[in-house]
């Protein structure tokens, strides 16, 4: 295999090898907990502008393949992996090399990437860049120097449909099952910023007829449209930057019913008038331990997100609902008297456990009942 190199903003370089695409990446460098999912994370529109660590050791025996994607292409720019193998999966009908050649996207095999991904929780995520280019580790350096911080990039406006769309595909049957179609019950806009496949699926899944419509559409369009409900969806990079959407959904409260997800759960934030801020490092992977104030439970999320939301921001205009209990960020809010909630992690979890998968039955409840439970 080729020799490729990975150059870090703060001077840090590893040596690898190359897969997928030759070509030179340049993005945030960021890490995934995951275990498995690599293509539904690779093709997560939230990735937009990133280069992906995948923290565990080996990734590709299961290969590629069209049902797993969740959006048309893959979106982040770059992946870097300890040990990139062959698949081996009766699903597979491209390998992870070819797929990423395919798209042409950069990859990095054989560094050290616990010592990345300790590195980048030290440091914090940063910009780099792989290459394959036989030029000094300083000139790799000095272009990751320049590359553009995810604070203050509109990336959602970029990514979202530019034409309003209807879906209604529910969620593909296991091996041997067959698909359970509920009736569609209620009318929803979902308001793209950067979706994955999923969400749409999960809320037709719960008996949802669902229009996408783009993210700067106004709060006039969509009530224009007679919803029972609004449905925001993640995306990436810096909510307080995705243009109006803040505004937007301020004129929606009390309205109707809202649902937010990710960057929806801190559009729905901002439209409250709290505040958001980037983490040092984000929250990526399968793994995230999130607690239910109300209740008490805890859920394992999937999580991926760079920014939080500042809980103080929001005293006296929204209840915290869920906190991440590693580090005390907001997980969930939730505003009874405008009928909206949201949260940070990821309940329809693709990849990821399905503990918060009922989110998506409180939703059509709230749709059903008007009363948040």
């Amino acid at each position: 295999m080729t020799r490729a190199v990975l150059a870090l903003a703060d001077g840090t370089v590893f040596e690898g090898r190359s897969f997928g695409s030759p070509i030179d990446s340049v993005g945030e460098v960021v890490f995934n907990t995951s275990m498995f999912g690599y293509q539904e994370i690779l093709s997560d529109p939230s990735y937009v502008g990133q280069i992906v660590t995948m923290a565990s050791v080996q990734m590709g025996n299961v290969g590629t393949n069209d049902d797993d994607q969740e959006s048309a292409r893959p979106h982040a720019v770059g992946m870097v992996v300890r040990e990139y193998t062959a698949p081996s999966n009766f699903r597979s009908t491209a390998s992870l090399a070819d797929y990423l050649s395919t798209w042409k996207v950069g990859g990095i095999e054989g560094l050290d990437t616990r010592r990345l991904v300790r590195h980048l929780r030290t440091h914090g995520s940063q910009s780099g860049v792989i290459s394959t280019e036989a030029v000094s580790n300083q000139a790799l350096i000095d272009r990751a120097r320049t590359a553009p911080s995810m604070e203050g990039l509109d990336l959602a406006s970029g990514i979202s449909t530019r034409t309003a769309y209807e879906w209604a595909k529910p969620t593909p049957a296991l091996l041997g099952e067959k698909p359970v179609v509920r009736p569609a019950k209620f009318r929803v806009v979902a308001v793209d910023y950067g979706l994955k496949k999923a969400m749409l699926q999960f809320l037709v899944d719960v008996g949802c007829q669902v229009t996408v419509v783009p993210a700067h559409t106004s709060a006039a369009d969509i009530l224009a449209r007679k919803p029972d409900g609004v449905f925001l969806t993640n995306g990436p990079g810096d909510p307080a930057a995705v243009k109006g959407a803040d505004a937007a959904v301020a004129a929606l409260l009390g309205k109707l019913p809202i649902f937010g997800i990710c960057l929806g759960h801190q559009i729905l934030a901002l439209a409250l008038g709290g505040r958001t801020w980037k983490m040092k490092f984000g929250h990526r992977g399968a793994n995230q331990p999130v607690k239910d104030l109300a209740t008490g439970k805890v859920e394992i999320t999937s999580q991926n997100h760079g920014f939080a939301v500042d809980a103080n921001s929001l005293e006296g205009k929204a209840q915290v609902t869920h906190v991440n209990l590693n580090d005390s960020t907001v997980e969930g809010l939730s505003v009874p008297d405008a009928r909206a909630f949201s949260v940070q992690y990821h309940p329809e979890a693709s990849p990821g456990p399905h503990d918060a998968r009922p989110l998506f039955e409180r939703f059509a409840r709230l749709m059903e009942t008007g009363a948040l439970s």
